[in-house]
């Protein structure tokens, strides 16, 4: 597998406005936002894309994931009044970066 941008992210190589951190998640602000509060929610082992999560093998790292979402919301004050989880997948998907990633928007009302 190819070493991408968030590898180097959750090594500190590179600089991130990191808003969460455990041993197996890392949250940070997205540089190109698309809402008000935008934050990119990782794991910190490789897996490309939402394709490769094996269901049983990869359930906790799911259950940190959305774990570390609430608590992000409620962090930005916007866990009672709304936001949106997304999970691009390949090209046709959205899909910019291969490491398996979730994205968090809110702080404005989101249309479709």
């Amino acid at each position: 597998m190819t070493e991408t941008i968030f590898s180097k992210i959750i090594r500190k190589e590179i600089p991130a406005k990191i808003v969460y951190e455990t041993d197996t998640i890392l949250a940070f602000h997205d540089i190109h936002p698309k809402a008000p509060i935008h934050i990119l929610i990782i794991p910190k082992i490789e897996i490309p894309s939402v394709r490769e999560l094996a269901s049983r093998e990869h359930a906790f790292l799911l259950g940190d994931l959305f774990d570390a979402a609430n608590k992000i919301a409620e962090i930005f004050g916007v866990k009672e009044k709304g936001f949106r989880l997304i999970f691009n997948c390949g090209p046709d998907g959205g899909q910019e970066v291969y490491h398996l990633h979730m994205h968090l928007l809110a702080g404005k009302k989101l249309g479709f």
